[in-house]
């Protein structure tokens, strides 16, 4: 625990159980995290992955000094997300839209972070282009167990031929002495229209459904967080019927699965746009135990969009988009095209 501080808050609300209002009580915080961080590839040609089409590689000149600039970005992004709560970075941040695991490396170094001492977890995945999902962790918050990949195997429905995509990265450890399981997601995107790809995001539901039950038939009441880019709204077949994703916590039974996203989305919040339409693809969804009134262990407490000012573009035609790295083959010195989704879980400190 070297280095870490535990940060009690007073929840401004009171809590509520059995129907009654309790008095204020303290409660230790911590951040959950997932970013899309658009690109974050090196500099440098892998012969083995497509990779030269890649934003940075196609730039002709300053890529070094681009590479540089696109870590030290996201290291700040990462290192204030939950800060304003937790007082601290986030405890597990799953990402997407990586290279490998040296660019994890670097980011995680980066003079914002450093202190932080985060672990990472990572494999290559068989995507084309070679991107992939990974998990940071505080060291000092986090010990993994046991981790896993888990391919996903779809096929394009004109030339039966192979798609390969991200697989899913599944993670279990214990999170300040709790065990708890993480999943890391980037399903496949719409590319050919939202119609025509839908049956692969299923298929990748479905892969994601099928790692859940497996954790549940040993632990029923495991604490499990699924997260990722989707390339879904929450509204989507894919968390709807194959997940059965719930948008209301009193719904939720046992081996069910909440989605706080969804209410943000029908109020019009989302994480990322096209055509002038907000989407909400990045979500953190959990099992029903997080959502216990018993405080005494981690329960869920909040979730959010970590869309700050300087997250958005300040004009021109996607004024108010986010402010992603690459445009028009040049580094805008921005962000990423995502904004970034958390939540806040909470355990009462007596």
């Amino acid at each position: 625990m070297k280095g870490f501080k535990v940060f009690v808050f007073l929840i401004g609300l009171c809590l509520f159980v059995n129907g009654n209002a309790q008095d204020k009580k303290k409660f230790k915080v911590q951040t959950i995290a997932f970013y899309n961080l658009e690109n974050l590839f090196d500099t440098e040609n892998d012969p083995g992955k497509f990779d030269e089409a890649s934003p940075i590689m196609e730039m002709k000149v300053d890529r070094e000094e681009v590479y540089t600039k696109k870590v030290e970005n996201m290291a700040r992004v990462i290192s204030e997300i939950g800060y304003e709560v937790s007082r601290n970075t986030p405890a597990l941040i799953g990402v997407s839209e990586i290279e490998n695991i040296g660019v994890l490396e670097d980011l995680a170094n980066h003079p914002f972070l450093l202190k932080k001492d985060y672990g990472i977890v990572h494999y290559d995945s068989p995507d084309a282009r070679g991107i992939d999902v990974a998990l940071l962790y505080q060291k000092s918050l986090f010990k993994p167990t046991t981790t896993s990949t888990h391919e996903l195997k779809i096929y394009d429905d004109i030339s039966s031929k192979r798609v390969y995509t991200r697989d899913q990265l599944l993670v279990t450890g214990f999170l300040d002495g709790e065990m708890m399981h993480f999943i890391v997601n980037h399903w496949p995107s719409r590319r050919g229209g939202e119609a025509r790809s839908r049956p692969k995001r299923v298929a990748a539901a479905k892969l994601n459904k099928r790692i859940i039950d497996s954790l549940q038939s040993i632990d029923p009441y495991a604490k499990i967080f699924t997260m990722g880019d989707l390339n879904d709204d929450p509204t989507n077949s894919s968390l709807k019927d194959v997940l059965k994703a719930e948008k209301d916590i009193d719904k939720v039974q046992l081996k069910g699965i909440y989605n706080p996203m969804e209410n943000m989305f029908k109020k019009g919040l989302g994480s990322n746009a096209y055509r002038d339409a907000w989407s909400l693809f990045d979500q953190i969804l959990f099992t029903q135990p997080l959502l216990e009134r018993d405080f005494s262990t981690y329960r869920f407490y909040k979730a959010g969009i970590f869309n700050k000012q300087y997250l958005t573009n300040k004009r021109g035609r996607y004024k108010g988009y986010p402010l992603r790295s690459f445009a028009d083959g040049n580094f805008t010195d921005g962000f990423s095209d995502h904004f970034p989704v958390y939540v806040y879980i909470i355990k009462e400190v007596k």
